[in-house]
């Protein structure tokens, strides 16, 4: 059955969790709906060898209207952890209990929304004390699949573990 799939997304996304797991959400058959400040805006990867459409402002998104919700890592969730529409659109969909993905850096934003206290989640070492000061359970693992509601992974080297692992999650 077909997903559709929020993602937050600003400029210096990491290019690589972004492409390829938008790239393999399509393949199977999954929407994905980039959100950012306003539709139209076109948003840069990290390395600039990226860039893609904004489809749907914040202002006019609805948590309702997906099924999961993918975070890549990179800049990007720093930028939008700023900005309290985004931090209120994660935290809305953590209460709702749909599925989150979050890859890298993407943990911050999950953060700031408050949403991380008790998750088993795995991310970047810069970013590991500042998770287990939020409550998080940190775990030394490549990818890390918190009951299907939470699934994260690293860095962008693990990132075919993190890709296979949302996709058995979107097909149940």
């Amino acid at each position: 059955m077909s997903k559709t799939i929020a993602t937050l997304v600003t400029h210096d996304f990491e290019d690589l969790e972004y492409c390829e797991t938008v790239h393999a959400y399509r393949a199977a058959g999954h929407s994905v709906i980039n959100i950012e400040h306003q539709e139209g805006n076109i948003v840069y990867g990290i390395q600039r060898k990226t860039s893609t459409t904004i489809d749907l402002g914040i202002d006019d998104s609805d948590v309702h209207h997906f099924d999961a919700l993918l975070i890549p890592g990179g800049e990007s969730p720093e930028a939008l952890r700023n900005d309290e529409r985004f931090v209120y659109f994660v935290r809305r969909f953590a209460n709702l209990q749909k599925p989150i993905f979050i890859c890298c850096y993407a943990p911050q934003l999950l953060m700031h929304a408050g949403v991380v206290k008790g998750r088993r989640i795995c991310a970047m070492q810069t970013i590991l004390d500042e998770l287990e000061n939020a409550g998080a359970v940190c775990l030394d693992q490549d990818v890390v699949n918190d009951n299907n509601l939470y699934i994260s992974s690293r860095s962008a080297d693990l990132f075919p573990k993190f890709v296979d692992e949302t996709l058995k999650v979107l097909r149940l």
